[in-house]
């Protein structure tokens, strides 16, 4: 060979070694999560603890994948995270994730991965005057999660035009008060706090029930459909669309987590606990995972379009969804949801 021809053959053998790796490593290599507290979210936790991204996204033919886990007091706070652009997949309530479907197009579209779980919202209350809402008065305080956009503020719209009329249906907006649900547990039971009433998921729910102090006002189930979708996890398309391998197999190791904590739920009570310490033990958080009437875990979206006509109806949303799937990613849209 001409030697002539070597500089002309290394240079080419360069620029394949600097553009192949680039080729490779097409998608991210970084999965971010944030996610708020509670049992509801318990997927999340077996999805990391368990690296099942990781696994997943192995046999999707990817390199190595980083994931992280954010906390935070409410699904809004995630969905203001996924705007930022400092997380690619937040889970929040029913609530969030429809206000940010409405919100967002273009690059910055957001739509449903999947599902998590179905489980009834509890208000509950220390005051033995208050045993329904025709109690409560301009001076008593509820403590939601966030005001006006997540379930429990959406869940006492619906709960007061049930009870007084769809003219009254933003009667009780003006008594919720912004408390994460461990803030709130806190404030119901430490008895300091003009917060004597508390719209609440489980296990704080159930923990405020049990302590002697406290009794059940209503269930979300007086006024959503039993089995009704709880918890969504959603996403942006500046994490979908340039990454269908990675979304794939993020959203494939959730519902593998999904399968998961049906089939081992000692295992993943251990794991809900190592993450969120609770005094009252692992055991008390299985007997919560295998009980249906308390808490469902399924990718299946359910009751997602009345939860959409409902927002539309009183103007939270400005657009209303032609059908369910409108709300999802096309991975859901071969499941029989609602």
């Amino acid at each position: 060979m001409p030697k002539r021809a070597w500089p002309g053959i290394t240079a080419a053998l360069l620029l394949l070694m600097l553009t192949l790796p680039r080729q490779v490593r097409a998608e991210a290599d970084t999965v971010r999560i944030a996610q708020p507290y509670g049992l509801l979210y318990l997927p999340s936790y077996v999805v990391v603890d368990r690296h099942m991204i990781e696994d997943r996204a192995v046999v999707a033919g990817l390199g190595p994948i980083k994931v992280t886990l954010t906390r935070l007091a409410s699904g809004p706070a995630g969905s203001d995270m996924l705007l930022a652009g400092d997380a690619d997949v937040v889970m929040g309530g029913f609530g969030p994730a429809l206000t940010l479907w409405d919100k967002t197009r273009g690059k910055q579209k957001v739509r449903g991965m999947l599902a998590l779980c179905s489980s009834p919202l509890l208000v509950v209350s220390t005051d033995p005057r208050i045993h329904s809402l025709a109690d409560f008065t301009d001076r008593d305080r509820i403590a939601v999660s966030a005001i006006k956009i997540t379930d429990q503020a959406i869940t006492l719209q619906m709960a007061a035009a049930k009870q007084w009329g769809w003219d009254a249906r933003f009667r009780l907006d003006p008594l919720t008060v912004a408390m994460s649900n461990p803030d709130g547990q806190a404030a119901l039971l430490g008895g300091l706090s003009e917060v004597r009433n508390h719209a609440a998921i489980i296990p704080f729910s159930i923990a405020e029930l049990e302590s002697g102090k406290a009794h059940l006002v209503m269930s979300s189930d007086d006024v959503l459909e039993p089995g009704s979708t709880s918890v969504v996890v959603y996403a942006s398309a500046q994490f979908h669309d340039p990454n269908p391998k990675l979304y794939a197999a993020t959203a494939r190791a959730f519902e593998d987590a999904i399968d998961w904590i049906n089939a081992h739920p000692h295992e993943a009570a251990a794991i809900y606990v190592a993450r969120e310490p609770r005094k009252e033990g692992a055991d008390w958080i299985e007997t919560m995972i295998r009980d249906p009437a308390l808490i469902r875990f399924g990718a299946t979206p359910r009751g997602m379009q009345a939860h959409a006509d409902f927002m539309h109806a009183v103007g939270t949303l400005k657009n209303k969804p032609e059908n369910w799937k409108d709300l999802f990613w096309e991975n859901m849209w071969t499941k029989d949801g609602s």
